[in-house]
Order: structure tokens, then sequence, then C-alpha cells
């Protein structure tokens, strides 16, 4: 059984494992991406290393085994699926359920978690548009496209977000903006890559091209 700590390190790992090209990383991008000290992030995955979790060598880089792998997907399966509750269910907006989920996700019962599953409807992403593991630990990886590759002229509509902090979301929400919301892409200004779009409400808006690489869409 994996403590508190050695399953947000296995998340952790992964979520940043995702975000590189080599489908490898750093002791330090890790020690970062947790706010910890290199010499705790060291000393952790020591102890993955021995549970056959974690590839590693100290100064290297360092990836997840096929189990540590399973482990850390099936961690993020309950993590999406209490978001998914939390938000369907009791009404939390979307730029609240993660910090709740995050206490959540560390929940033992795997009954629980197939009859939350089962109640849900079995659903495949989670209020932020990204996909749920199913219970063997397999996710289907989704062709990702950025609101800054849509075309002048061309519709599409809301499918994930790439930053899910709090202030993104809310944000998002001030603009009247959420999943499955329909956009049309106006003009891109040459100046700054910002873009003049219109909502599927009629309004038009000016957003930046840091929002535009923010926002993943699907053809409308």
């Amino acid at each position: 059984m994996l403590s508190k700590n050695e399953e947000d390190y296995l998340k952790a790992l992964f979520h940043l494992i995702a975000s590189q090209e080599n489908d490898r990383a750093g002791t330090n991008q890790l020690a970062q991406q947790l706010d910890v000290k290199p010499a705790s992030a060291n000393s952790m995955l020591k102890k993955l290393k021995t549970k056959g979790l974690v590839d590693y060598k100290k100064y290297g880089k360092l990836s997840l085994t096929s189990e540590g792998r399973v482990a850390a997907l099936l961690l993020i399966r309950k993590h999406r699926l209490w978001e998914t509750f939390l938000h369907q269910k009791l009404g939390f907006s979307w730029d609240e359920v993660h910090e709740v989920a995050e206490q959540l996700e560390h929940i033992r019962s795997e009954k629980l978690i197939e009859m939350l599953d089962r109640f849900l409807g079995f659903p495949e992403s989670d209020p932020h548009g990204d996909p749920i593991p199913d219970a063997q630990g397999n996710m289907n990886i989704r062709t990702k496209k950025t609101l800054a590759e849509v075309q002048p002229g061309e519709s599409c509509r809301i499918a994930g977000v790439k930053d899910t902090s709090a202030a993104f979301l809310q944000y998002l929400t001030q603009l009247g903006l959420r999943l499955d919301s329909q956009i049309k892409v106006l003009e891109i200004i040459d100046f700054d890559h910002s873009m003049r779009v219109a909502l599927q409400d009629g309004r038009e808006i000016h957003i930046s091209e840091k929002f535009s690489q923010y926002v993943f869409v699907q053809q409308a």
C-alpha cells in the first residue's frame, strides 16, 4: 500500500513526464513541481524505485515503470471521478473541484470508486475536459488542438483547458465560457497574435495569444 506522499509523487511524475517530449523528466523538475527540496525528492524516488515504481538514477533522468504508470493513472482516475461528482452532483464550479478532489483521491476503497463511476454513468471526461482512466489504468490520449491553431473564419468548441488553476477557470467563467462553448475566430492580429472572436451568444471579444494557447478545442 502506498502512502499519500508516495501517491502524490507518482501522480506529479506522470504529469511531468506527459509534458515532456521524450517521456522522461529530471529530479529537479519534479522537486520544483512538488515545491520540495531536491534532496527530499531524491529520498522519495529511492523508496519508489525499491518498490518497482520508478526507474531512477541520481542526477539522471527518471521515468515510471509500467507498474508505477498504472498506479499513477488509477490515482488520476479517482481524482477526476471525484471532480466530476463534485461538479455534477454537488454543484461545485469547475474552479473549485480540484482542491477538494486532491483530498478525496486518497480514499482507499476500490468498491467505492467502482460504485462512484457507475453512479455517474461511466463518464469519459472530467469537468475540465480531461479523459478519465478506466479501472485497469487505461486512458485514451486525445489529439489536442489549441484555439491558437484555429484560422480566421473557422468555428470550434471548447474541449478542455491546459491550465486548470482557479484563476484561469474563473477568468473563463467571467467571459461566459465553459466546456462545449462555441467560438468563431474572426481575426488574428499580426502584431501580437491576439484574436478577435465571436461567441455563441453573439458577443465579440478580444483574447490574448496566451489565452488562445491555454484552451483546447475541437471542430464545431
